[in-house]
């Protein structure tokens, strides 16, 4: 109502922000895939729906002005974003060459982009504002190249890295005071000497209260607040209002958010604000560069004048850019490679062109020669620092090892003052142990510009992954610290010793859904598992590293790869265990859909399964870390683990001998048998048979099995349960076609109602299958027996039954495939169930059946003839043949389905 009352069209601005936001993330992705930075994609987007293309969003009247509105909160949290990745530390040790190539950098396009104004006939303020627009270098493109290729810890790399942070912080100078004088009144001497000294006044107030007194405030604020979402809140609460102070300074308030950023990159709660602002960030920042497109004219940049400034204008840009590689003298570097680091423009510049349009400084035709210089240097500079780099590698110097010297007394690290430097030449070989020793030294300590060299000069050696590293390489995974992924990322090694991490995090990095800025460099299930179970943590590093497999092969969930990282890291020996409890996890969680399954053979078969306490406590922790899980599965996890932990624990199923409850029912059965036959007979027993049944049970049924019976010949014993109207129907055959149809047939024609059911084979064709029936009168099994042996030799006869439907699922068992049967109740469902399992090969190994308000709910428990879980062709097989036994329903047209 407030919206409608003030003029702007709410509905209209929805649309265009859903415009806006989905197409410029569907551009950003594609421009990914392509290797292309994503804020040109995000550009051409907005180019695309603008009014010089689609016209899908014109920036006129209200709706310009709120979409302007968002876009100048996505600016503000991008100067955030480069504030708080901005270290202060680093800032401070940029060295002598990058600071001299910084100061170049922005003073030569500064001076040659304002004489190219000039010449070309712009006014003074206007000429001014073009050398600023070119002042500014793209950070983040240059880094990318250099990560792809393993050159961040090269010489070359961290000058230009360490300019681009310095160039960051004068162009924001120049910009602040470029807007100030060009908006005022006259140009003069000044007016830019107070301008000047006003910016730098106020960075100078501004850091200094903010290094000093925002960590501390919000450290108050986060152990006052019940929420962490409070630290966050005020983090954006000082950011608006450090950008209200540099506003009211008559300043752009955007230097306000980046000294904002600044403070709150010292806090102990950086991670936490970077990836809760960074992911507001990532979704209003793109309508910024959005808008940049849209209000680009295509038409005005194809004119013949304006692509004539633009190559001015970017030849001057790139030529005073390389020139400024000359402040690297006295470096053993290649300045070329330096200067063409420094080349590419990006979001700074992209924000001189957007405030120079906005204050009527530059007109559609600067403004669009501005986006081309953006646009040709963005886009030039990843193929020519490519082809530098590999012109430059050479032959690799880690091929070389004759300078290499014997690993000092004290190790390879020397730490002095904070700083760690290389005793020595070390080999090749001890890559990995450096680089792990020196992230376990971080952050207190910092690499030394002698250790970085080394590692720029190996950075194409192949490494091997020792079974002495993985022990240095738990200790960080226990550490949980974000700067020791991002320093061995940075010196690639991840990704050459351990290339599951780093294709890992590539894969994070470019997941589009995901909005967290550090993700990459997060472990989630690592972290889950160091809260849920922090002693086992710092003991059990098959625990820390089947997590890790979980979190690493997230495309693979699958057993096999966890194996593979475990052999990696020199597990060998433990291995398959990492893998069993990376499956068993799956298992566990799996089941939390289906509460039936907390039932006695089920849980004692997966008991069995997990083998031992220790195990099951392991796999159960992981299946809580894998993920959130909704409250009622959560409940039904935790209440599935305490039932196999009873059964693990339970007093009467251990024995000396046993290894599994399986082989302890067994073995309790044997004592109470008689006669040798009977005892061979339940060594071979199936294991789901064994924990189906107590020992007494299963002692009574091996006698009624021994001998053999023969062909056509049924046993049948009938003994009570111990609740009322319910018996124990024991029957002993041997395996024929449809057996299981047929004495369900006998049972449901005798009046017997079967509640559940166990079925037993052996290889030698023995099969004991056990109904739990409801009878008012105990059952005469002489009858039973004849009317079976009468049913065996007839074909086996199915009623017409309807609406039953088949669901299968291999996650819920370890052994055995779940096959669950709901339809309407009806006379015949069991045989027809039972029939249709015969008729497609498949073996029933159990079976509970139940009937509620005219509707069933059979859960079977099946295997192929080979004991194995079903495929997928198995499944369709029988569900067919069920459908077999169903008459077809009509359509409604008479066509029959």
């Amino acid at each position: 109502m407030l919206a409608a009352a003030e003029g702007v069209d709410l509905a209209r601005l929805l649309l265009d922000l859903l415009i806006v936001l989905f197409v410029a993330r569907l551009a950003a992705e594609l421009a990914e895939q392509l290797r292309i930075p994503a804020v040109l994609g995000e550009i051409g987007a907005g180019i695309l729906i603008g009014p010089s293309a689609l016209g899908w969003i014109e920036l006129t009247g209200e709706r310009g002005v709120s979409l302007g509105i968002i876009a100048e909160i996505g600016v503000l949290l991008l100067l955030l974003q480069v504030g708080m990745e901005m270290d202060i530390t680093e800032l401070r040790k940029v060295g002598k060459a990058s600071m001299l190539v910084a100061v170049i950098g922005v003073a030569l396009p500064f001076a040659g982009g304002a004489i190219a104004g000039v010449a070309m006939g712009e006014a003074t303020k206007t000429a001014i504002f073009l050398g600023a627009a070119l002042t500014a270098t793209s950070v983040g493109i240059t880094a990318r190249v250099f990560g792809d290729l393993r050159a961040l810890a090269t010489t070359e790399a961290r000058i230009v890295l360490g300019a681009a942070v310095a160039d960051d912080v004068l162009g924001l100078v120049i910009l602040t005071v470029v807007v100030k004088v060009v908006t005022g009144g006259s140009v003069g001497f000044m007016t830019v000497a107070s301008t000047l000294g006003l910016a730098i006044g106020f960075l100078l107030l501004t850091g200094a209260f903010g290094l000093m007194f925002v960590p501390r405030i919000l450290d108050i604020i986060h152990r006052r607040a019940s929420s962490g979402a409070t630290t966050v809140v005020a983090a954006l609460v000082l950011t608006l209002g450090f950008a209200e102070l540099a506003d009211a300074a008559k300043l752009a308030f955007i230097i306000g958010a980046f000294m904002a950023g600044l403070a709150l990159g010292e806090s102990d709660h950086h991670e936490r604000m970077t990836r809760d602002l960074g992911a507001i960030g990532n979704i209003l920042i793109p309508v910024f560069f959005v808008q940049i497109g849209i209000n680009a004219d295509i038409g005005a940049m194809m004119k013949p004048s304006v692509l004539g400034l633009a190559a001015v204008l970017t030849v001057t840009g790139i030529l005073g850019k390389v020139a400024a590689a000359f402040g690297a003298f006295g470096t053993r570097t290649d300045k070329l490679l330096i200067g063409l680091g420094m080349i590419p423009r990006g979001e700074v510049g992209l924000i001189f062109a957007s405030i120079g349009l906005a204050n009527g400084v530059l007109d559609k035709d600067l403004y669009g020669a501005l986006l081309v210089v953006v646009l040709v240097t963005t886009v030039m500079t990843p193929p020519l620092l490519r082809l530098r780099i590999g012109r430059t590698a050479g032959t690799d110097p880690s091929a070389d090892d004759g300078d290499a010297m014997p690993e000092p007394v004290d190790g390879w690290i020397d730490v002095a003052d904070g700083e760690a430097r290389l005793r020595g030449v070390p080999p090749v070989s001890a890559t990995v142990p450096i680089a792990l020793r020196m992230a376990g030294l971080l952050p207190m300590t910092r690499p030394g510009m002698s250790l970085l060299d080394w590692f720029g000069e190996h950075r194409n050696a192949p490494l091997v992954w020792a079974p002495i590293d993985t022990k240095a390489f738990l200790m960080l995974l226990r550490s949980g610290d974000l700067e020791v992924w991002r320093f061995l990322e940075v010196t690639a090694v991840l990704e050459r010793a351990l290339p599951e991490m780093a294709r890992s995090m590539a894969r994070k990095r470019s997941d589009m859904r995901d909005l967290d800025p550090l993700s990459s460099l997060r472990f989630p299930i690592v972290e889950a598992v160091r809260e849920l179970a922090l002693n086992e943590f710092r003991q059990d590093d098959e625990l820390v590293l089947a997590a890790l497999a979980m979190d690493v092969c997230d495309e693979s969930p699958g057993t096999q790869c966890a194996s593979d990282l475990a052999v990696r890291l020199g597990r060998v020996a433990e291995a398959d265990r990492i893998a069993s409890l990376v499956g068993d996890a799956h298992l566990l969680r799996d089941g939390t859909g289906d509460a039936h399954v907390l039932e006695g053979p089920e849980i004692l078969q997966l008991a069995t399964h997990l083998a031992s306490p220790a195990h099951a406590r392991r796999a159960y922790t992981l299946a809580r870390a894998i993920g959130d899980l909704p409250r009622r599965r959560q409940d039904t996890l935790t209440e599935r683990f305490g039932l196999v932990q009873e059964a693990l624990d339970h007093p009467e199923l251990t024995g000396s001998d046993a290894t599994n409850l399986a082989a302890a029912r067994m073995q309790a059965a044997q004592r109470l048998a008689v006669g040798d036959a009977t005892v061979e007979r339940l060594s071979h027993a199936p294991a789901a048979y064994l924990l189906a049944h107590d020992p007494t049970e299963l002692a009574r049924q091996a006698r009624l099995v021994e001998p053999l019976p023969r062909s056509g010949s049924v046993r049948v014993a009938v003994s009570p349960d111990p609740e009322p109207n319910l018996w124990l129907v024991d029957i002993a055959c041997r395996d024929s076609p449809g057996l299981l149809g047929h004495l369900a047939a006998v049972l449901s024609e005798q009046g017997l109602n079967v509640i559940s059911a166990a079925i037993a084979t052996w290889p030698d064709g023995a099969v004991l299958d056990t109904f739990t029936c409801r009878a008012v009168d105990r059952p005469s099994p002489r009858q039973l027996a004849e009317a079976m042996e009468a049913s065996l030799r007839k074909p086996l006869q199915t009623h017409a039954t309807h609406g039953l439907k088949m669901e299968f699922d291999n996650g819920l068992l370890p052994w055995h495939t779940v096959c669950l049967v709901r339809g309407p109740d009806q006379p015949g469902a069991l045989q027809a169930i039972t029939a249709a399992f015969a008729a497609s090969r498949v073996i029933v190994h159990s079976a509970r059946v139940s009937s509620s308000h005219g509707h069933i709910t059979d859960r079977f428990s099946v295997s192929d003839r080979l004991g194995r879980k079903l495929d997928q062709a198995a499944m369709d097989r029988t569900r067919a043949s069920l459908d077999a036994v169903q008459p077809r329903r009509r359509r409604r047209f008479g066509a029959s389905r």
